[in-house]
């Protein structure tokens, strides 16, 4: 909780993360962003891409059903792992139907259940740097039956429900392979395709001018 003591004043010249949902009768939100409206440094810049990265690699991941949660979820890791970087909280946990927030026992730790088709997780990776900045970027999602090539079933994987634009101020371009950048693209998509008709019926013009340029591929 904010207190006269610890509070200060935002600037626009550092990374701000903000986590939040809400509960409603059809269900449950819990949606993590981090923005920068600044110039951000390029270790800031870098971190989060490979942030988003994760996030990507394991939305997009397929495996095949009963798969523990815990099995996957270096997924989320990789690309920091790869430049040396990690965080130190779980990569994600189950969300309740008007229920908790963080419901057991759906998610990525090792006591979690396996996965299966009709649950709902989260899936966020971060990175923090102490005094300096953190990052974290969650969406919830639904675990969903995956087509394959193989035609075998059953598979699974995720389907992404928050439509929220990720910050294009601090996305580093050049690291992403086509793959995400495919993904990114197509996600985009399903925002303005779900999304910006919502805005257009509540006469929110300002809102769907920033959809737009927030969704450009």
């Amino acid at each position: 909780s904010p207190s006269n003591g610890s509070s200060r004043t935002l600037s626009a010249r550092e990374m701000y993360l903000f986590d939040t949902g809400g509960q409603y009768l059809d269900g449950t939100t819990d949606i993590t962003r981090t923005v920068h409206w600044g110039e951000p440094t390029p270790l800031q810049k870098e971190a989060y891409t490979r942030v988003l990265m994760g996030c990507i690699d394991l939305s997009r991941l397929v495996f095949p059903s009963n798969t523990a949660g815990r099995t996957v979820e270096s997924f989320a890791r990789r690309a920091l792992w790869d430049v040396g970087l990690n965080y130190g909280h779980g990569t994600g946990h189950g969300i309740g139907n008007f229920l908790s927030v963080h419901e057991w026992p759906v998610g990525f730790q090792s006591n979690n259940v396996p996965l299966e088709a009709g649950m709902f997780t989260s899936i966020e990776p971060g990175y923090y740097q102490d005094g300096e900045f953190g990052i974290r970027i969650e969406d919830v999602t639904l675990v969903v039956e995956a087509q394959t090539e193989s035609g075998e079933k059953p598979f699974l994987t995720f389907e992404v429900v928050s439509l929220v634009p990720y910050d294009r101020n601090l996305i580093d371009l050049s690291l992403l392979s086509p793959e995400q950048i495919r993904y990114l693209n197509s996600y985009y998509e399903r925002i303005r395709a779900h999304v910006g008709p919502e805005l257009r019926r509540q006469r929110l013009e300002e809102e769907y001018a920033w959809l737009q340029e927030s969704t450009e591929p």
